[in-house]
């Protein structure tokens, strides 16, 4: 081949990779403004702008940029940064009250109505009708960490990565055994760098003299407390606060009364099944509860929120007429590094060696979250050598028949559609696998590639991942929201 032969070639392909290049870095660009405009909002006005359900809020430009790239392979709608970037700024100059909007969401809208209106502002006011000039008073709520371990932790990374103006949940105290000045340099170090989720993106000084950590300029009073009802939370300037309960060793009314005892605290949330109270997986039945007389609520456990969204739009759609749970969870503190005693079978055996088949409150949850299922399910663990993120496979036998493409489109409009856009997130990845779920804010995400429909296209096999610390966190913050009564208006 001659040289002369090649040279088109070569103009053609140095031409094309000029061109790609320079639109990336005119997506970037833009990418970058709209991460002012997103912060601008957020600390300014107190307007969240989500896209397809995920977060905005302290991304990168290539974060935003791969988020783009996801609407365009998942929810099939292809926007471009420029397009959310001209919606970001339009709304900044209008006169929003708080609230969550899915810019992803009307950026679609925008490109299938916008011949309707003769420009975007007045595409969003008719979009955003109920939200501009509404005055939507939010009274801030005081919360203090009970307990400071691994949910705890994420609790207090969240609460304070969510503060924005401080309008919604205010941490104002977190409560351990112990606050002398290496206990609170202890944890302040953990709290700033961790194994599974990495470094906490984040300032965080220790305030020795007052008992207390400044975190991204929140003070939170380390407090020493033995007992529930020893503390005085008024005396740190802590009023009707709600109390999350993350140390799991009060588990029903009567225990979890004594919270109630101590000055300042109103409401009470416990981050683990619980017996005579009501359990409560937010966006699934958290309807039910009376935020007037319920002053002692559960979170449930990460595995039911993990799969009560699923089994919930299963039901609803096709009917289940049986079922098992089998859930591939993640080893817990609850279990022995070494082979030791353990007053549960199997459990005292080295976590990080083995796999062990234990229980799971799986199928009693359904009783307290989905009564309608309870008695049709059967439901069994097995605890597997990894330290984060689990997997719930769902095998069940349902009342329609139905092929693998049409039981995937259900869960997929159940993601991006309707009531539990936040607990369910539609996965298409060949590639799928336990780590890539690290830090994923939804308690439930569908592996589709997975699914199974059998023969007689009413035995179906749903496989759910959940990320059981963050995921099931993000569920508590959401809840917590809902129980102190701070949730802004949401556009989804």
């Amino acid at each position: 081949m001659t040289n002369e032969t090649m040279e088109p070639t070569e103009g053609k392909s140095k031409s094309n990779y000029e061109s790609e290049l320079n639109d990336w870095i005119n997506h970037e660009k833009a990418a970058i403004d709209l991460i002012g405009v997103i912060g601008k909002l957020w600390f300014e006005k107190s307007i969240e702008l989500i896209l397809f359900r995920n977060q905005l809020v302290d991304r990168s430009a290539s974060e935003i940029m791969n988020l783009h790239h996801y609407a365009k392979n998942i929810v099939k709608k292809v926007i471009t940064v420029e397009d959310t970037l001209s919606i970001a700024s339009e709304i900044s100059k209008m006169d929003i009250c708080p609230s969550r909007i899915d810019i992803g969401k009307l950026a679609f809208e925008l490109q299938q109505e916008g011949s309707k209106f003769k420009d975007v502002n007045e595409f969003l006011k008719n979009k955003l009708i109920d939200f501009v000039g509404k005055k939507h008073t939010i009274t801030p709520k005081d919360v203090v960490l009970f307990g400071f371990g691994r949910i705890g932790r994420l609790a207090a990374r969240e609460l304070i990565a969510q503060a924005g103006k401080g309008e919604q949940l205010r941490l104002k105290a977190i409560v351990t055994r112990g606050s002398s000045d290496e206990e609170i340099i202890k944890r302040a170090d953990l709290l700033r760098t961790d194994s599974v989720h990495g470094v906490f993106p984040g300032t965080i000084i220790e305030d020795l003299e007052k008992k207390a950590l400044i975190i991204n300029g929140h003070t939170v009073f380390m407090i020493d407390a033995k007992n529930p009802e020893d503390v005085d939370y008024t005396h740190y300037g802590i009023n009707n606060a709600l109390l999350i309960d993350n140390t799991g060793v009060y588990r029903d009314k009567a225990e979890l009364s004594r919270h109630l005892k101590a000055k300042g605290i109103t409401k009470v949330l416990l981050t683990a099944p619980a017996k005579d109270i009501p359990n409560v997986v937010h966006g699934v039945n958290h309807q039910t509860i009376d935020l007037k007389t319920d002053d002692i609520l559960s979170a449930a456990s990460c595995t039911t929120n993990a799969i009560m969204p699923v089994l919930q739009v299963v039901h609803t759609k096709l009917g289940i007429v049986r079922g098992h749970i089998e859930t591939v969870h993640s080893y817990t503190n609850d279990q022995n590094l070494l082979d030791n005693y353990h007053k549960k079978y199997r459990r005292g055996r080295s976590a990080a060696l083995n796999m062990v088949i234990t229980e799971t409150g799986a199928e009693s949850a359904l009783k307290k979250v989905l009564p309608q299922l309870s008695g049709k399910f059967t439901a069994n663990s097995v605890r597997v050598p990894t330290p984060n993120v689990s997997l719930a496979i769902l095998s069940m036998t349902i009342d329609k028949e139905i092929t693998k493409d049409e039981l995937n489109d259900i869960l997929k409009d159940a993601a991006l559609n309707g009531a539990l856009v936040e607990q369910i997130q539609y996965m298409n990845s060949n590639e799928l696998v336990s780590t890539d779920v690290i830090g994923n804010p939804c308690p439930s995400v569908f592996d589709s590639q997975a699914t199974i429909v059998g023969p007689d296209k009413k035995n179906i096999v749903l496989y759910v991942w959940y990320d059981n610390e963050y995921g099931y966190t993000r569920q508590v913050i959401r809840f917590s929201k809902f129980i102190a009564e701070v949730r802004r208006m949401v556009y989804y």
